[in-house]
């Protein structure tokens, strides 16, 4: 009988705690009816403290992290989409992420290259963010909106890197790289990732 109590009690409570990290997260982002932020994993970081900056379509699970950098950056995503565990989207531009896009777990995707390519200016950045934070004005690192058309489906480990477009019905398989846009409902792999078959609609 106690068994069962502490069960019922330990479920209670992780319903309660994932509705106050829910709320929490629904704070610093615009979301449609539906969305699921209560993973354990699920995490937004939106360091400009704007709710427009990160906007999320309805019935859409995050279950990693949305960032966006002080110094600008938007993330836009669509309906019915899914984001896995330990999935970083980070921006400084802009992430356009469009309908039913399925992005499994490890995936990163950068609209920036994080730091100067200047050596001096690069340490200079980092020393500012671990001693006051990251600044508001930034403007030695590079970046580039990246576009993500409907239907697409990003395997396990894949980096998407700036300036990027992947066209609508896309695949891009586990652990690739992605520099060079990728056409609708084609197949790619690899690093770099590169063309190998086609999808079907």
């Amino acid at each position: 009988m106690l068994t069962k109590l502490y069960l019922v009690v330990k479920e209670m409570r992780n319903k309660f705690a994932q509705k106050i990290h829910s709320h929490i997260i629904e704070n610093k982002c615009n979301q449609s009816a539906g969305t699921i932020f209560y993973y354990p994993h699920s995490a937004v970081d939106n360091l400009q403290e704007k709710q427009s900056s990160i906007t999320v379509g309805k019935n859409t699970h995050i279950k990693g992290q949305l960032l966006v950098f002080p110094n600008g950056g938007q993330i836009k995503i669509g309906d019915d989409c899914f984001i896995g565990e330990n999935s970083r989207v980070w921006s400084m531009n802009l992430i356009d992420i469009g309908c039913r896009v399925l992005i499994a777990h490890g995936v990163n995707i950068h609209d920036n290259n994080a730091h100067s390519i200047s050596a001096s200016k690069r340490h200079e950045h980092f020393m500012r963010i671990v001693s006051i934070g990251h600044p508001k004005i930034l403007d030695t690192v590079r970046s580039a909106p990246v576009k993500i058309g409907d239907d697409v489906w990003i395997g396990f480990n894949v980096s998407i890197m700036k300036g990027v477009s992947i066209g609508s019905g896309a695949i891009i398989g586990a652990n690739s790289v992605v520099i060079e846009d990728i056409p609708p409902y084609s197949i790619s792999k690899g690093n770099p990732s590169k063309v190998v078959g086609y999808s079907k609609v």
